[in-house]
């Protein structure tokens, strides 16, 4: 099993792009099932995630193509199973985002109930939830989400019980080509959201409200088919610049989004960073000093993403002064806190909060990633360590980071897989 062997202790100083979003293109391919013509990707990362889910849809019948350059072309006229298995979607929640497209389109769908990361419960019920108001009847048999519906679903007025990303892509997908109007309320505004929007309304889709906790969406017969770039990912970006942050460097990141990372670079700037941003890139440059410990609290979106908790902890562990990180969205995303003390960092958690002391240094040790986000702290944690640590598990690294020890070798770290 792969890991990586990561030296620490020199400031990271360099430029890099940002990769497509994973968590734009994993909804935008699920979203092909919704046409029967052809729909073209660009911007895809090269991620295991995206890997799963083309195979997934390959399974189904799906014609599709990519090019030296990762865009995708997926056409789905010739899909006759309906089914995503067990041994396919056990690795990534995601692959319950073609539940909704299926259901809307064929008006069935057996989806195997989702694995992915370790990091709390994230349960199907809002899901099933939402797609039953529009009519569907679903059972969980055998470990399958089993979903029917008979001629065409029915638009109708939903309200979230909790914001849920994924929850609000199934139902804004099922809902195009549901009869009448649907209208999502507490939906999620994730920029990932509205660049799912984007793409369904490029395929003929209605959608007003994209990126607000309303979202109203006029039923078509049918979508045709588009071209569409995925947008920047902006935990990606963000967690490069940590890097740079970490190791007291100077980092840029091209290609991406400065407007998606608000929260997040208000929070660099709290730490010391002098953030620069121009039109399509953001650097981080910490001037050779040491970042100063800040204290978070992660919310929906524009709040403080979850998915840079993890990050922000292993900054805090070698900052100045005392932070302390409040985790709102999962009940189980501190497993990242016992490795980093392994390599000297000073935790205490309670509950849904750390309290990180930062130290002066880490020292390097044998780590273990137990999900995405903290297979990313412990890289970063490694990067800012006196000595060797390697990282095992960096599978789960590998389903939402493009290339990461190539990336971080830009930047003049010394990681290496091995």
């Amino acid at each position: 099993m792969d890991k990586l062997r990561i030296i620490g202790g020199k400031p990271l100083i360099g430029k890099i792009r940002a990769s497509g979003a994973k968590n734009s293109a994993l909804p935008i391919l699920a979203a092909s099932l919704l046409t029967d013509q052809t729909l073209r990707i660009c911007n895809v990362p090269h991620l295991r995630d995206i890997t799963t889910t083309v195979e997934l849809l390959g399974r189904m019948g799906a014609d599709i193509e990519i090019d030296a350059r990762l865009n995708v072309e997926i056409n789905t006229k010739n899909i006759k199973d309906y089914v995503a298995p067990y041994e396919l979607v056990r690795t990534m929640r995601a692959s319950i985002l073609v539940l909704g497209p299926l259901l809307a389109r064929f008006g069935q769908a057996d989806v195997s109930l989702p694995g992915g990361c370790a990091i709390g419960l994230r349960p199907v019920n809002l899901h099933i939830a939402a797609l039953e108001a529009l009519g569907a009847t679903i059972t969980i048999e055998n470990g399958f989400l089993k979903a029917r519906s008979k001629g065409r679903l029915k638009g109708n007025d939903f309200t979230f019980e909790n914001i849920t990303v994924t929850g609000t892509e199934n139902l804004l997908m099922a809902a195009t080509l549901a009869e009448g109007t649907t209208i999502i309320r507490n939906a999620a505004c994730e920029p990932e959201v509205v660049d799912l929007a984007n793409c369904l309304t490029a395929m003929g889709a209605k959608i007003e409200g994209a990126g607000t906790p309303v979202i109203e969406i006029q039923g078509v017969v049918s979508l045709y088919g588009a071209t569409h770039r995925v947008i920047p990912d902006r935990i990606e970006t963000a967690t490069y610049l940590a890097a740079g942050v970490i190791t007291s460097g100077k980092v840029t990141i091209r290609d991406t989004r400065p407007d998606f990372l608000t929260a997040i670079l208000e929070k660099f700037t709290d730490m010391g960073a002098h953030i620069t941003i121009e039109d399509d890139s953001i650097t981080a440059d910490m001037q050779g000093r040491r970042p100063k410990a800040v204290d978070i609290t992660t919310g929906p979106y524009p709040e403080f993403p979850t998915d840079m908790q993890a990050q922000f902890a292993a900054i805090n562990a070698i900052a100045q002064g005392r932070g302390i990180i409040t985790e709102n969205i999962f009940e189980n995303r501190f497993m990242h806190v016992l490795e980093m003390q392994r390599m000297g960092a000073q935790m205490h958690i309670d509950k849904n909060t750390v309290t990180c002391f930062g130290q002066d240094k880490l020292s390097g040790a044998p780590v273990m990633a137990t999900d995405l986000r903290a297979s990313a702290s412990l890289v970063l944690a490694a990067l800012a360590a006196h000595g060797e640590t390697i990282v095992h598990r960096i599978y789960h690294i590998d389903r939402g980071y493009e290339c990461i020890e190539e990336k971080l070798q830009q930047l003049g770290a010394d990681i290496h897989r091995v």
